[in-house]
């Protein structure tokens, strides 16, 4: 069921949704969340269908705020809100409620929203485009326990991923470091399989991939080894390579669909590792709802390599940007010269992106 409320306020919208709820027979609320998606008209539709086939795992209320805020004195000087309400098989199995803001109430959406989310449940809140400078501080970002941006929707992405670094609150979350979640699980088990030293690793992925620069210094971070990061044609992460005493252990998907894993002493096989849909990372992300550690580690542990090498593309030199890393680092028995290592590591592990001004593509 569909309701559409024009120069409406929130507390007809919460009526609307009641009346819709009773229309169709289902008066009580079973959702877990409330999943605030804060996006434009081109991408509204795109998010929306995202975020209620999320929500087929996650029963939520998903909440669209869509801001127009007007180009003339005029137009930003007024202020009206509009919406849909939308129950039933048109909203998954929660409510979407979509949320035009004209004037100057776009400036004020956190006022609209607050009366709208579910009473004691969790809330998330996701900007599928680009995110805010700091999420944790943005008025709506304040409202949520997560908070979820995408660095492969920025210019920059590079220059995305040093800024969530920079302004990392618990409960950050960005899909880039979503979306390299079966390569760290495949990676994770191949070492458990084969126990050897790991000597140096490489991650070969799109230029302008900022998964690709994630799983690298997510490796340098973990192993204290120096990572190479090369670049490949795509469709994303293309390989990953574990350097050991008894030979290399490959993980390489050249088509976005299927991998080969190789590893010394064993046979080769595949195994799935397709490139997933907007929709299931978001229900990756709603999995857990505390904060993510690892991915705190992982982006502060390259924040300064990133600032240096976004300053080493601006330079005229034209030597390679692999060659100005630090120079590879050797693990000792010290915990004080593995932690040096991992940051020698770090220098090398984003060596291999290229400059601002292209998005990026989903691993």
């Amino acid at each position: 069921m569909k309701i559409d409320l024009t120069d409406t306020t929130s507390s007809r919208i919460n009526a609307g949704l009641i009346e819709a709820r009773r229309a169709i027979g289902t008066p009580a609320v079973g959702m877990v969340l409330t999943l605030v998606v804060v996006t434009d008209e081109g991408s509204a539709y795109d998010a929306l269908k995202a975020a209620n086939e999320a929500s087929r795992e996650h029963p939520s209320r998903i909440i669209a705020v869509i801001k127009r805020p007007g180009r003339s004195p005029r137009d930003r000087a007024s202020a009206r809100l509009d919406a849909e309400v939308m129950v039933g098989a048109e909203a998954g199995t929660g409510e979407t409620v979509v949320l035009r803001m004209h004037g100057e109430l776009a400036a004020h959406a956190e006022s609209v929203v607050l009366p709208l989310l579910l009473p004691d449940a969790p809330v998330v809140v996701w900007w599928p485009e680009d995110g805010p400078d700091n999420p944790a501080l943005d008025p709506l970002g304040r409202l949520g326990q997560r908070r979820i941006t995408d660095a492969a929707a920025a210019e920059d992405p590079v220059a995305a991923l040093g800024l969530r670094a920079d302004t990392y609150a618990p409960g950050d979350t960005d899909l880039a470091w979503t979306r390299i979640t079966p390569w760290r699980s495949m990676l994770a088990a191949a070492l458990d399989q084969k126990h050897s030293e790991i000597q140096s690793a490489s991650v070969q992925g799109e230029a302008y991939n900022p998964s690709t620069e994630l799983l690298a210094l997510w490796l340098a971070d973990r192993l204290g080894v120096p990572v190479e990061r090369k670049v490949s044609g795509g469709p994303g992460i293309t390989g990953a390579r574990l350097t050991t005493p008894d030979g290399d252990i490959c993980l390489d998907r050249p088509d976005g669909v299927l991998a080969e894993l190789a590893m010394p002493g064993q046979p080769d096989r595949h195994v799935a590792l397709k490139r997933r849909e907007t929709s299931e990372l978001i229900a990756e992300e709603l999995r857990r709802l505390d904060p993510d550690d690892t991915y705190r580690a992982t982006v502060r542990f390259g924040i300064k390599h990133l600032v240096t090498h976004a300053a080493a593309e601006a330079s005229p030199d034209p030597e390679p940007a692999a060659k100005k890393a630090t120079p590879s680092a050797r693990k000792t028995a010290a915990a004080s010269a593995a932690k040096a290592a991992a940051e020698s590591g770090a220098g090398k592990s984003g060596s291999g992106a290229a400059g601002s001004g292209k998005a990026a593509s989903p691993s």
